[in-house]
């Protein structure tokens, strides 16, 4: 690895969650930046976490279900507080939070998320030092608001500005358009 290799990957700008579990009593939630679309048909995303995560070891097997809270600007405290190794263990650590179990997967989801999923993992496997997730959604609870980003290892809010429509390349021709179709 080059020594800008780290720097330049944390140029790559990715939307905040919380990612939540819960079985009876037990229950963890755990912040990530790494959360991504996979699929539409079936619909799917990945999850990328630490191995020795607590989270992974409750998740990482097919079949297992979870929660995906992702977070509004606002909501950036929650996200500090997800991430810190202090917080109470169980139940307790949620009680800072208004929340409501996800009805497929019984993971809380947090109220006042930009959205929030229900979802079962479909494959696990080791990426690195990491866990990559592969998991279906179930269920989903859109919600409203500006998302809080991860970019260059700080948060910042999502103020979007939309672009204009897709421009064609300056160099590109009705010609080569055509081709492309």
């Amino acid at each position: 690895m080059t020594p800008d290799a780290r720097t330049a990957l944390r140029k790559l700008a990715s939307g905040v969650a919380v990612l939540t579990y819960r079985d009876g009593e037990r229950a963890h939630g755990a912040t990530v930046s790494s959360v991504s679309a996979v699929s539409r048909e079936p619909l799917l995303l990945a999850v990328c976490l630490g191995a020795t995560s607590r989270f992974a070891e409750l998740v990482a097997a097919p079949g297992a279900r979870f929660g995906v809270n992702l977070l509004r600007a606002e909501q950036a405290p929650l996200a500090g507080w997800f991430a810190d190794p202090r917080r109470p263990l169980g139940l307790r650590q949620f009680d800072c939070v208004d929340w409501l179990p996800d009805g497929f997967s019984g993971a809380p989801l947090i109220e006042g998320s930009l959205a929030g999923m229900g979802c079962e993992v479909v494959s696990a496997s080791i990426a690195g030092d990491h866990v990559l997730l592969v998991a279906e959604v179930i269920t989903g609870a859109p919600g409203a608001g500006l998302p809080l980003l991860s970019f260059a290892g700080q948060l910042h809010d999502g103020d979007l500005r939309g672009l204009p429509e897709r421009q064609p390349h300056p160099y590109a021709t009705e010609e080569s358009m055509g081709a492309i179709r």
